[in-house]
Order: C-alpha cells, then sequence, then structure tokens
C-alpha cells in the first residue's frame, strides 16, 4: 500500500517538475506565458481565434509529464512516423499537420474564399505596393545572418515575420528551422495582433497631413470574368516563375475561385467557415506547443521577437514609401495611407489605413482602395517565402 502511495506520489506532475530533465523555473516561466496568452486573448481580444490555441497548446505541452508533444520526432533529417504514430501524443499526431505542409494552405484556402480581390484587379497598381511591403522580410533576414547566432534557414524563417503573415511564417519554418516554429509563429501572430499600435506611428512619421488628406477616386467596376480569370492567371504566372511559391498562392486563388465563380456556394460557404475554423484549432494548438521550455527560453527567442518587430515595421515603412513615390508620380491621386496596409494582414492593415485617414477628414474612405495593396500583400509574402524555400530548402 505504500508503495502504490508512493509510486502515484512520484507519477504526479508536481514531481515531476522537479526531478524532470527540465529545470522547475524554467517550466514555471513557461505556464505563466501561456497565462498571459490567454489573457491577452480573451481580455484584450488580440487575435483571439489564433492566440488562445497557441495559449492552450503551450500549457499543455509544459505541464510536466503530460507527454503530449515531443518536438524530438520532428527535427532531424526525415521523420520517423511509425515513432510518432506508437510512441507519440495527442498533439504529436496533430503536429503532423503542420510538418507536412497541410494546415498552412488549408487555411489559405478559407482566406482566399474570404477576400475579395476586386480592388487589386481594378487597380494592379497595388501590386507594386504589396512587392515594396515585403522589404522588411530581406532586411531582417539580413540582420539575423549577420548577428551570428542564426543560420542562413534560421534567418530566412525570421525575415518572413515581415510579411505579416502567420501561416506563410508557419509553413517556411517548419521546413527551415523547425527548433525556431514556436518563436517565430507568437511573434507573427502577436505583431499582427498590434497592427493597430505598431503601424499608426509609423504612417504619421512617414506622410504628411496634406497628403493624409487625399481622397481617392472611386475604384472602377469588375466584371465577373475578370473575377474568374485573375484566380487561374495568378496562379499560372506564379507557378511558372516561383514554383515554391505554389502551394500557398495555388490555395489562396482556389479559396478565391471558389467564391467568384458563382456554382459553387456550397463549398465557399464551408472553407470560410467550417473548414476555416478546424483548421484553425488544430493549427494553434499545434504551433504552440512547439513552445517548449527548452526550446523557447533562450537568447535567440529575444532576438527572434526583437527582429520580428523589425521586419514588421520595416514592411510597413517599406509599402507607405512605395505609395508615396506612386502619389508623387501621379500628381497626388494616391493616399500614401494605403502603403501600410502592403503588408499581408488582411483585412486589418487595411482597417488601420481607413482610421488613420478618418482621423485626418472623417468622410474619406480609403478601406476599398487600401485593400488592393492588403491582397497583393498576401500574394507578395507567398512569393517572398517561394524565394526563400527555393534557395535554402
Amino acid at each position: 500500500m505504500i508503495e502504490a502511495i508512493k509510486n502515484f506520489l512520484e507519477s504526479t506532475g508536481i514531481a515531476k517538475l522537479f526531478t524532470g530533465e527540465t529545470e522547475w523555473w524554467k517550466t514555471l516561466i513557461m505556464l505563466a506565458i501561456s497565462g498571459l496568452l490567454v489573457y491577452l486573448a480573451i481580455v484584450k481580444k488580440f487575435e483571439p481565434l489564433l492566440l488562445l490555441p497557441i495559449a492552450i497548446g503551450m500549457l499543455l505541452t509544459n505541464l510536466p509529464g503530460g507527454g503530449m508533444f515531443h518536438l524530438d520526432f520532428f527535427i532531424g533529417e526525415s521523420v520517423d512516423y511509425d515513432l510518432v504514430l506508437h510512441n507519440g501524443g495527442l498533439l504529436d499526431l496533430l503536429y503532423l499537420g503542420v510538418k507536412l505542409g497541410i494546415y498552412p494552405c488549408l487555411i489559405f484556402i478559407g482566406i482566399g474564399a474570404m477576400t475579395d480581390f476586386t480592388p487589386l484587379i481594378s487597380n494592379p497598381k497595388s501590386l507594386l505596393i504589396g512587392a515594396g511591403a515585403q522589404l522588411g522580410v530581406f532586411v531582417a533576414f539580413s540582420g539575423a545572418l549577420l548577428s551570428g547566432q542564426f543560420t542562413g534557414n534560421e534567418a530566412a524563417s525570421i525575415g518572413i515575420i515581415g510579411g505579416a503573415d502567420g501561416p506563410t511564417a508557419i509553413l517556411v519554418t517548419k521546413t527551415l528551422a523547425p527548433k525556431l516554429l514556436g518563436a517565430i509563429a507568437i511573434a507573427a501572430y502577436s505583431y499582427m495582433a498590434l497592427i493597430p499600435l505598431i503601424q499608426p506611428p509609423i504612417m504619421r512619421l512617414v506622410t504628411t497631413k496634406k497628403e493624409r488628406q487625399i481622397r481617392m477616386t472611386a475604384l472602377r467596376p469588375v466584371s465577373r470574368v475578370e473575377k474568374v480569370v485573375f484566380p487561374v492567371a495568378v496562379t499560372a504566372v506564379v507557378g511558372l516563375i516561383v514554383p515554391d511559391a505554389l502551394p500557398l498562392v495555388g490555395c489562396l486563388m482556389f479559396g478565391n475561385l471558389l467564391n467568384v465563380c458563382g456554382v459553387t456556394e456550397r463549398l465557399s460557404k464551408t472553407v470560410q467557415n467550417e473548414l476555416m475554423n478546424i483548421v484553425t484549432v488544430f493549427l494553434g494548438i499545434t504551433v504552440g506547443a512547439t513552445a517548449s521550455a527548452d526550446n523557447f527560453l533562450k537568447l535567440q527567442t529575444i532576438l527572434i521577437i526583437v527582429l520580428g518587430l523589425v521586419a514588421f515595421s520595416i514592411s510597413t515603412l517599406g509599402g507607405l514609401l512605395t505609395a508615396k513615390l506612386m502619389c508623387k508620380l501621379t500628381g497626388g491621386k494616391i493616399n500614401p495611407l494605403i502603403g501600410s496596409a502592403g503588408v499581408s494582414a488582411v483585412p486589418m492593415a487595411a482597417r488601420v489605413s481607413q482610421k488613420v485617414g478618418q482621423e485626418e477628414d472623417p468622410g474619406n474612405f480609403l478601406l476599398m482602395h487600401a485593400m488592393g495593396p492588403n491582397v497583393a500583400g498576401v500574394i507578395g509574402s507567398a512569393v517572398a517565402a517561394g524565394v526563400l524555400l527555393s534557395y535554402f530548402g
């Protein structure tokens, strides 16, 4: 009886907190970070649909003795799937969707179905702004490489945070630097959630009051034929030029085609709602599971968070400067504020452009104009990811 009680006590998480391989204080720090993310998701409403699953995944993986996730199973040159299936925990099995690149692509199908590409089709020049907003990706990549703390693969994964696109960051990182997935995913989604705080000061610094008050002319109507041809054409062009970007861009365009073709309404609603919600839960909880104490509490994590902020800020700056240049070249017909929407965070970045514009002129409506660069940013970040994957993958 005494031996049974002793065995039970030794098997508890409390006992393993002090006898396990991970120092107890590191575990407590990670549990506190998980609690902070829960607070930010529920109370502050910072991207709750993703931040809450990430927080719970972090909680589950750091509770001593749970054995729900083993990052070591997935880090080597190849994955022993028999080991995962027979000895893995629940989150190991769900993580296969991340490791195999399934979840990010399914998310992109949902994003494509939920996004209106009409502003980009109506104003193709928006593609230039979306391209300019990828500047932060390559600046942060260079900074990470020059720091001497990261390999080329890791630097590429950090740089993609500048695209402000969580699924893209996850797809690149799970391929190039799986050990950094937790830190990079949390940084990427945190900065996406903080767009209303990060972007406005940069927008006001770069633009003048007169520029912020510019009213843009109404967008031209777009025919149904254009809406249908656009996703097919973009898929073909990107596939021929940057094949490594095809999984993301192809899924994005497929989702949009389901929405605009007019004959697949049921499928469009399914990917926008049921599919998107299910994959979001699985993606968030498994990404959070990668943030174990031993893997997360490192100097590298702090550098990733700093470099991620630099990447995101410079991407915002790049989009604004591109739009500012276009404003000059068009004789003041383009409001530079829409340049901040060139990052990939749809539609949050476009809403911020609208909000800052209306602070100067309450009657100015920039939302639809900003959606053009915003959609272009989604395509641009996917292409940037394809370039990095083709070089380092």
